[in-house]
């Protein structure tokens, strides 16, 4: 992981990541997901359930493309394709092939539509707005549907200790607030691009609620 988040390097990575006919390369994505975990960790140990979780999903997904069938994870829609055609994706129950490729991103990709709803929320909020309640709002839109209660509870919990809205801006390492904002404005349609892209695969697919 990045030691220092930059916020330029987000909109980087997941620009690099989508191909001229809007496949997503797997590379990028995962150095995109480096980069949310520095911003994570940046803010102290109050996303650490969440940033612990991706680290472990990132190093699956970094040991396909390492490895002797890594041809076929260039890209997610190659990785689909190639799990699904040789039976390597336990769709109804777990089974032998718990932390298949498929599954394992389709963690991270619930984890990233919380995580361009909150940014999304904080580019576009007032001065005296509470990021716990951004953030919140935020998980309750998105990976609270996959949690049990308990983990929901604790996240609830954990929120409440979010630092104020200008920590947030200055973890960005992107200049002023107005700077910032600007930013986000470029990044977070690229974020939400490769997300539909990859929920529309997933939905076609019928990949959305892999056990």
């Amino acid at each position: 992981m990045a030691d220092t988040f930059s916020l330029q390097r987000v909109l980087e990575t997941f620009r690099s990541s989508l191909t001229e006919n809007k496949e997503v390369y797997i590379k990028y994505y995962i150095a995109g997901w480096k980069e949310l975990v520095s911003f994570m960790n940046s803010l102290g140990n109050v996303f650490s359930f969440i940033s612990k979780d991706v680290i472990c999903k990132i190093q699956i997904l970094e040991n396909f493309l390492s490895g002797e069938n890594g041809s076929h994870y260039v890209t997610i829609q190659s990785m689909v394709k190639f799990e699904l055609e040789n039976e390597l994706v336990d769709l109804t129950k777990r089974g032998s092939h718990p932390e298949s490729g498929c599954r394992t991103l389709l963690r991270l990709h619930r984890a990233l539509r919380w995580l361009e709803l909150f940014l999304e929320r904080l580019r576009t909020s007032a001065e005296d707005s509470k990021t716990s309640v951004m953030c919140s709002d935020a998980y309750s839109e998105s990976l609270a549907q996959h949690h049990p209660w308990l983990i929901r509870k604790a996240v609830g919990v954990a929120f409440c200790a979010l630092p104020g809205r200008d920590t947030f801006f200055n973890v960005m390492n992107a200049g002023d607030q107005v700077q910032v904002v600007a930013l986000l404005g470029e990044s977070l349609p690229l974020i939400s691009e490769v997300y539909q892209i990859t929920e529309d695969l997933y939905a076609k697919n019928n990949l959305l609620e892999l056990p």
